[in-house]
């Protein structure tokens, strides 16, 4: 087995100084590091036990597949927060059948974000 030491996703995004605005100020992510200079620096972003790297530029879209699933400990505080940021919230905090507390919002260049709360009585709480 492979003995991972620590991981991030890597985003390169079309405009870097928009999604470095979109991660670092309206969603409020607290950075780990930056490193290089110029427009396409990269920055690495916290997001709670992994990180975000947001470097360099993309010549075409995203993948359609690629999504950030975020927790939070309160989706509707979050929503209030990030919506009085200026965030575009696609769809605002509901309760989904498997019993989670799920938002979406997009970062700027359509990558899907769900803002994600586990209520206390989830089996994803339980400890055994």
């Amino acid at each position: 087995m492979v003995h991972v030491l620590s991981s991030r996703t890597l985003l390169r995004p079309a405009d870097p100084e928009r999604s470095r605005a979109f991660y670092g100020e309206r969603l409020g992510l607290p950075v780990y590091r930056e490193f290089g200079t110029g427009p396409e620096r990269g920055t690495v972003y916290f997001l709670g036990g992994g990180f975000l790297e947001v470097s360099g530029r993309a010549e075409g879209p995203p993948a359609p597949g690629l999504q950030l699933w975020l927790q939070v400990a309160d989706a509707a505080e979050a929503h209030e927060e990030l919506a009085g940021r200026g965030v575009t919230i696609a769809r605002p905090p509901v309760r989904e059948p498997w019993g989670l507390i799920e938002m979406w919002i997009e970062d700027p260049d359509g990558v899907r974000i769900v803002v994600v709360e586990i209520p206390a009585d989830h089996p994803l709480r339980y400890r055994p």
